[in-house]
């Protein structure tokens, strides 16, 4: 019988959306956040943090048969804070440190009012960042795209 504590299906897509924004948030906006809650809490190691890589799957127009794209690089940690909360931190790369900075957040953002802070702060930061790069990337984007049309020549 499998005694891990049950999540509760209504909090899996917040917790999905957390450790989605830990894992594209900079170490610098990690670091910071951490320095606003009185620093890294004590914690240890219950897995990591380790490197190595994944297979990077993709689909031909979003819907056809998966095919292996390619390997990318990404590392991972798992903390357990001094009160049993365990937190989880993935990343594209080799940045170890972030990894387990993205995991302290995550066990700490399982506490409501830390999460009411974090939500302020750094996962508004982060979620501001990414709109911004997304809207820059379709501007550039718009900026090359080329319309094709044809002409009719008025004879049928």
């Amino acid at each position: 019988m499998d005694r891990a504590p049950q999540m509760q299906t209504a909090a899996i897509p917040a917790r999905k959306r957390i450790v989605d924004l830990l894992a594209r948030a900079t170490r610098t906006e990690l670091e910071n956040a951490l320095a606003d809650h009185a620093g890294v809490p004590e914690h240890i190691l219950l897995r990591g943090p380790e490197t190595g890589l994944v297979m990077v799957r993709g689909r031909i127009g979003g819907g056809g048969a998966p095919f292996n794209l390619g390997e990318a690089t990404m590392s991972r940690a798992s903390i357990r804070l001094t009160d049993g909360r365990i937190g989880h931190g993935y990343r594209l790369g080799t940045d170890r440190k972030a990894a387990t900075l993205a995991a302290v957040i995550d066990a700490l953002a399982q506490d409501a009012s830390t999460l009411a802070t974090l939500e302020a702060g750094l996962f508004s930061e982060v979620t501001a960042r990414l709109e911004d790069e997304a809207r820059q990337t379709r501007e550039e984007t718009a900026a090359t795209k080329v319309d094709f049309f044809t002409m009719v020549r008025g004879e049928d």
